[in-house]
């Protein structure tokens, strides 16, 4: 449940339906799925099975299981899940503040205009989304601090469940509004004229986004697990909630955006001017509007506690720090990296490169590095630790008929398959780095 908490969250809600919209609707949906079935399952496993096998850190992991500089792809994905912590934080902060906004009644309108300045005036100021965002990274220290089995794992069993049964709840208020076929059809037709090769480089990306691939979460998961724990049971359930509540966003997001006229292009403001709406056509909607947001900023949690307690075991495996220390030492230098972001959205350009607010960089750099990190990691769990890897996946069970497959798959398929989504920017890269040198 603590693994399933950290792939469900703002990646499936806020993410996954504006980069859907972004990308044209149903094409983007099939391609995403496929890179969860080909890329993102086996690797769900790979990491478990380094985690639970190595039993540290993801530096301490593959330092352990593959030596020599294989180290540096640990130590790549904690850096990428610090950057995206230090955005995540920005991003669940307005989560937060919703729930307050919803609560007082400030949302009550379906007009697309002025739940467009509404959600505008917000995030362009300067003191209230930052303290939102420290509150916010105050919160999940304390989780962190409280330990997986005492704090995440037990809001998890908790509250998961019932963020669940409220998603089919708004989904099926939004499916029967005037004018929502629009938006299923936008949503489950694919138009493959709009796909391009940032489509599938987008799909890859928010596949690895949601999944908390590639930055050394579910390897640091792992690391907890038992040798009885069935991992490919426990890879299929991780992926199977985390895209069927992609899937349900998608459902409650998208053929709202049609139903009131919003742009299926807006961007990440989509689900904070989309679902206002929604809840302003309900009975009892700002009920309805306050359990939403504070269940999201929930799973929003689950998912920035993921992506401390990468950093945190870091520390405390490689630099000796105390859990409580590591945490305040991480959480600190994180949210001044995300000052930026958090003031990237206002009047001033301080925070702006080329016209992009700097947490869009932030985003789009992520796209790039999880998969990249994704790539590492299956070469080395399929060529350098190779059997090995097969012995740490069963732990102490024998049932894994598929494990050959596992093996090869990580050899060979998942490294080609991102590797010819990404050729472009690794090829960018490499000029960049030739250039440097």
């Amino acid at each position: 449940m603590a693994a399933a908490g950290s792939a469900v969250g703002l990646g499936n809600i806020w993410k996954f339906p504006y980069v859907t919209g972004e990308n044209g609707g149903g094409a983007f949906l099939l391609i995403y799925l496929a890179c969860i079935l080909a890329l993102g399952v086996p690797l769900i496993m790979a990491e478990l099975a380094v985690g639970r096998g190595a039993r540290r850190s993801p530096v301490g992991a593959f330092r352990a299981l593959a030596g020599g500089a294989w180290p540096l792809v640990g130590m790549l994905g904690i850096f990428t899940g610090f950057i995206i912590l230090s955005f995540y934080i920005v991003v669940a902060g307005w989560t937060l503040a919703y729930v307050v906004f919803t609560a007082s009644g400030q949302l009550t309108s379906t007009d697309p205009q002025a739940l467009g300045q509404a959600f505008g005036g917000f995030i362009s100021g300067s003191y209230l989304p930052l303290g939102c965002a420290a509150l916010f990274m105050v919160a999940t220290a304390g989780v962190v601090i409280g330990g997986i089995s005492n704090g995440i794992e037990r809001v998890s069993k908790l509250l998961m469940p019932l963020l669940f049964a409220l998603l089919i709840v708004l989904v099926f208020r939004v499916i029967t509004l005037p004018g929502a076929a629009q938006g299923l059809n936008f949503y489950l037709l694919p138009d493959w004229s709009r796909v391009s090769a940032d489509t599938f480089t987008a799909a890859i990306g928010q596949a690895f986004f949601s999944l908390s691939l590639g930055m050394g979460a579910l390897l640091t998961y792992g690391s907890y697990l038992n040798e009885q724990q069935h991992l490919p049971r426990s890879s299929l359930s991780v992926a199977g909630l985390d895209t069927g509540i992609a899937i349900l966003a998608g459902f409650m997001i998208l053929p709202a955006v049609f139903a009131f006229g919003f742009n299926p292009e807006s961007g990440p403001k989509l689900a904070f001017i989309t679902l206002p709406a929604v809840f302003a056509s309900m009975p009892a909607g700002v009920i309805f509007g306050v359990i939403f947001f504070l269940l999201l900023t929930v799973a929003a949690l689950t998912s920035a506690v993921s992506l401390l307690e990468v950093v945190v075991t870091y520390l405390i495996d490689e630099w000796y720090l105390t859990r409580r220390r590591a945490t305040i030492v991480a959480a600190l230098v994180c949210f001044a990296v995300g000052i930026p972001s958090a003031l990237s959205q206002g009047a001033s350009d301080v925070f702006v490169i080329n016209g992009v607010p700097f947490l869009d960089w932030m985003v789009k750099l992520t796209d790039f590095l999880l998969p990249l990190g994704g790539m590492l990691t299956a070469l080395c769990v399929g060529w350098i630790i190779g059997p090995r890897a097969v012995a740490l996946a069963r732990g102490d069970r024998n049932g894994f008929p598929l494990a050959t497959a596992w093996l090869w798959m990580l050899r060979l398929a998942v490294p080609a398959g991102i590797f010819w989504i990404l050729k472009n920017d690794l090829l960018a890269l490499a000029v960049w780095l030739i250039a440097l040198l």
